[in-house]
């Protein structure tokens, strides 16, 4: 069944907005991928959408577009009428306005085989560098206090995204995944879907997973060259 909105606040820089609904209690989520029409997003403009609910997350819009004149005096089509030339959602996957399919969870899988091997060598070294002096076994509960403040991090930045509140840098979230708070990142990714399908924070964030583990690495093995 579709519903009736207005969009009552628009994020054109994040490409995100919310929608208010009379048949819906809380603010609808929606993303540029899912709009469709024009005019493009304003806040006050009125839309018709699709509403799903994912993973406990809150309602979610999809197939977002303008109402028209009709729309607006509620003289709307059904959904399976004979004059209707958008697809059932049933029946096919719905689509974006640039003819690409809207994002499923499955858009979010990533590799697990790599990123768990790195963290076992990490670990590894982690536990090697304390039994050779290289630096106290306190460094492992630091570390693991990290990678909580890490994941912590991630959610605080993914609950501002969804409320549209001030975000926190992606430079802030590459420093804690370099400083060694990168596998506490990973499992935010995959928890939380945050960050996951975004190829160029990906990019880095390996970068930062890599330097971080070949500098664990030099600094146990230090002594071995100096010898």
């Amino acid at each position: 069944m579709r519903k009736q909105g207005t969009v009552v606040r628009w994020n054109g820089a994040k490409a995100f907005g919310f929608i208010k609904s009379k048949q819906t209690p809380g603010d609808i989520f929606f993303h540029i991928r899912d709009f469709s029409g024009n005019p493009a997003p304003t806040e006050g403009l009125q839309v018709g959408f699709e509403e799903i609910h994912v993973g406990g997350k809150g309602p979610r819009a999809m197939q977002v577009r303008p109402l028209n004149s009709d729309e607006r005096r509620g003289n709307t089509r059904p959904l399976h009428g004979p004059r209707r030339t958008d697809p059932p959602s049933s029946h096919a996957p719905a689509r974006v306005g640039s003819g690409r399919r809207a994002p499923t969870t499955a858009s979010h899988a990533q590799p697990v085989g790599p990123v768990l091997a790195l963290m076992l060598v990490w670990l590894v070294l982690l536990v090697a560098g304390a039994f050779t002096g290289r630096f106290t076994w306190f460094a492992l509960p630091a570390a693991l206090g990290l990678n909580l403040v890490t994941s912590y991090t991630y959610w605080q930045d993914k609950h501002a995204a969804r409320q549209g509140a001030w975000r926190i840098k992606e430079d802030t979230l590459h420093l804690l995944g370099l400083a060694g708070g990168w596998p506490g990142a990973w499992f935010a990714h995959q928890i939380l879907r945050h960050k996951s399908s975004k190829q160029a924070f990906r990019a880095v964030y390996w970068a930062t997973a890599i330097l971080n583990t070949a500098a664990l690495l030099a600094w146990v093995l230090l002594p071995w060259f100096q010898r």
